[in-house]
């Protein structure tokens, strides 16, 4: 079978009789005996016939023939009172595309449970459905004003010319002013740059997002330009863990270790004085043998240092970009079954799937985030009052 139509031609036999044996198999539970078994027949309630119901499928209309009751206390499950619409295979294939199922492991679930083969081309048409859906969510207008937003990449293999490249699947989380998280738009590029990330910023800003009052960003270089170039009030901090990674990129095994540790008191210090102090003591142990990682944190310290500004509750949430790794981690379960992707469509097509799971989890505040926001209007009053009222 190597179209829609082909499935739905096998399939509509097939599935109008399985219907309609579960209807029968549902009125024989609910009176409790079996059709002409009167011996253990024990209520007063018997069949009465059926009704004819036409329902739509993915197959095409199909005709039921519903049992009744005698005494009208039969509800359908299968196919309720009122239902016109039983369609369901293409939302199977969908919610295990979503989960990471590959094609073939669609295609032997179809094969086990319906006894039919399909082919990669039908399930890569039934999943091109949501492609409508994925425009609309990528253009849909934005909040006004986030208090916090998170910018990473990550980064997958995917063909391209006949050619395998990695490719970079931008990423946006914004935290609103009433606390909520929220991903705003993923783009799929050619390696992470900072010229694609002005063209994110930039459409952010199309979209309708005026302010953003803090970005917490990896230390790629430029990100910080493209940034004041699109929001220059807004505050970059760079990630501490991805400074720390750097820092270890070129430093000896043996001492990965110690040099994690020493610069643990450098970002858990009270104050941005207390820090530098910190950094002093670090220079005088190590600076000698890694120069670099020295340079390093004082080259980036201006963006580093941002939080030391900020109350415990701000720190925590801004110092790593922990939310957006750990929505990266939730993608990389889905997608660590397919090592090349065939197209940037069938990339996007699966993390947009894989996220839509990610935002039905995402209902409560940020903790903390009555006294969070009570600390933002103090740093930004204007700005932050500005939307709130």
């Amino acid at each position: 079978m190597k179209s829609v139509e082909d499935v739905q031609s096998a399939l509509k036999e097939l599935f109008a009789e399985t219907l309609q044996e579960m209807l029968e198999a549902e009125l024989e539970t609910s009176l409790g005996y079996a059709k002409h078994d009167v011996k253990n027949k024990q209520t007063t309630n018997s069949r009465n016939g059926y009704s004819k119901k036409t329902v739509r499928s993915e197959y095409g209309d199909i005709t039921l023939k519903v049992p009744r009751d005698r005494e009208g206390e039969f509800e359908p499950v299968i196919v309720k009172k009122n239902q016109s619409n039983v369609t369901g295979i293409e939302d199977q294939i969908i919610a295990m595309y979503a989960k990471g199922v590959s094609t073939r492991d669609i295609q032997d679930h179809l094969q086990q449970l319906y006894g039919i083969e399909v082919s990669p081309a039908f399930i890569s048409n039934v999943t091109n459905k949501i492609v409508p859906l994925i425009k609309e969510w990528q253009n849909r207008p934005l909040q006004a004003v986030y208090a916090i937003v998170f910018l990473d990449a990550i980064h997958f293999k995917v063909k391209q010319d006949g050619t395998i490249v990695n490719k970079a699947a931008y990423m946006a989380i914004g935290i609103d002013l009433e606390g909520h998280k929220d991903v705003l738009g993923i783009w799929i590029g050619e390696n992470e740059s900072a010229k694609f990330w002005l063209h994110v910023l930039n459409e952010l800003r199309n979209r309708g997002v005026q302010d953003i009052l803090i970005t917490c960003v990896d230390n790629l270089n430029g990100f910080s330009e493209a940034i004041a170039a699109c929001y220059p009030k807004t505050e970059v901090q760079k990630c501490i863990i991805h400074q720390i990674r750097n820092s270890i990129k070129y430093v000896s095994y043996k001492d990965v270790k110690k040099i994690t540790s020493a610069l643990q008191p450098i970002y858990k210090a009270p104050t941005e004085e207390a820090a530098l102090d910190e950094l002093e003591q670090f220079e005088k142990t190590w600076g000698g043998k890694y120069p670099l990682i020295v340079r390093s944190w004082r080259n980036n310290w201006d963006e580093l240092a941002t939080f030391f500004k900020y109350s415990p509750e701000i720190r925590k949430l801004i110092y790593t970009t922990n939310i957006i790794e750990s929505y990266h981690r939730q993608l990389r379960k889905v997608t660590k079954g397919k090592a090349v992707f065939p197209t940037d469509e069938a990339l996007l097509k699966m993390l947009y799937l894989s996220t839509m799971d990610v935002l039905r989890k995402w209902t409560a505040r940020v903790q903390n985030w009555g006294q969070i926001l009570l600390q933002l209007m103090v740093h930004f009053p204007a700005r932050v009052q500005l939307y709130l009222w």
